[in-house]
């Protein structure tokens, strides 16, 4: 296969199984930082005439990741690359998306025009929080689903059917949720939930029946947790006998863990799109690898065949 991978540091672990999916090895190249806190870029073979892609997600610290990805960009078409793919598996500030108050940016429309401008061809992508993103790119993106992985997962542990519900925290989940319930033959159930501030929300009460079901929470991404854990209390006051929930992203933050940890959560599934180091797991998260998808979306770009069969699943 005639590609070239490459990637920074955001999630090295994801780059490596990407690779090891489609037969080929990582890229040379040094992305590192100068004494004063510069990145360095030094692509170290040649790139004339290849496609290449450049594995990087925009997590914390959002603004290193997103400088490493624009410069090896910049230095990969400086180096004759024939294409450059951006596959960014979590999309930073994508949920800056719109001027939701006075005198705020849109910064997922700036950080678009950033990228677009450092000299990526096309961008690849995983359950972008705002699917109206995609149209902030004049370039052409691929948002991928990460439900065909977290949807096998729940069969093969026999969660699933009559005695389960999938339950959305809020009411924007919604679809995300339906799709997982027709997949999962569940019932359907939404927590009517206020949010008093950024990172803050206040679980109000449970619009559908989960008295005597085992839930599963469905969500796109888990941040600081506080939505996840206040929607677990509710299915558990509503009547529920367990709940675990899952999401594409676990970005973790703050006090997430400490608040999974004392919930009453049984168990949150989540994928590598964001690196979870030591410090952000324990006995409760559980992690599944994306790899397979990605690497299979790669292969068809680059054989220019159609990937819209990876969008089967649905918007989970």
């Amino acid at each position: 296969m005639d590609i070239l991978l490459f990637t920074g540091n955001a999630n090295r672990s994801l780059a490596q199984g990407i690779a090891t999916e489609l037969g080929v090895r990582l890229g040379d190249a040094v992305v590192s930082t100068f004494s004063d806190g510069e990145i360095r870029v030094k692509i170290n073979e040649s790139v004339r005439g290849r496609d290449v892609f450049v594995i990087q997600s925009t997590n914390y610290p959002q603004d290193k990741n997103l400088m490493e990805l624009m410069i090896m960009a910049d230095a990969l078409k400086r180096a004759s690359a024939s294409t450059i793919t951006a596959v960014i598996p979590y999309f930073g500030y994508a949920r800056q998306d719109r001027t939701s108050e006075p005198r705020v940016p849109i910064t997922a429309k700036l950080v678009a025009n950033l990228i677009e401008t450092s000299g990526f061809d096309r961008v690849m992508t995983m359950n972008l929080h705002a699917g109206q993103i995609q149209g902030f790119f004049d370039i052409p993106v691929d948002n991928l689903y990460s439900s065909p992985v977290i949807v096998k997962y729940f069969i093969e542990n026999k969660m699933m059917g009559d005695d389960y519900v999938v339950v959305s925290p809020d009411a924007g989940g919604a679809v995300r949720a339906r799709v997982y319930a027709k997949l999962l033959e569940t019932s359907l159930a939404i927590v009517d939930k206020r949010r008093s501030a950024p990172n803050a929300a206040e679980a109000m009460h449970v619009v559908g029946d989960v008295k005597d079901k085992h839930v599963i929470i469905v969500d796109d991404m888990i941040d600081t947790a506080g939505t996840l854990t206040q929607a677990a209390q509710a299915c558990l006051s509503n009547g529920a006998k367990s709940v675990c929930a899952t999401a594409t992203h676990g970005v973790l933050s703050g006090p997430a863990l400490e608040r999974i940890t004392n919930s009453v959560l049984d168990k949150v599934i989540v994928t590598d799109t964001v690196e979870l180091g030591q410090e952000k797991t324990n006995s409760k998260v559980e992690k599944l690898s994306v790899a397979g998808i990605f690497a299979k979306a790669i292969s068809r770009i680059q054989n220019k065949e159609s990937i819209s069969s990876l969008f089967e699943m649905g918007r989970g």
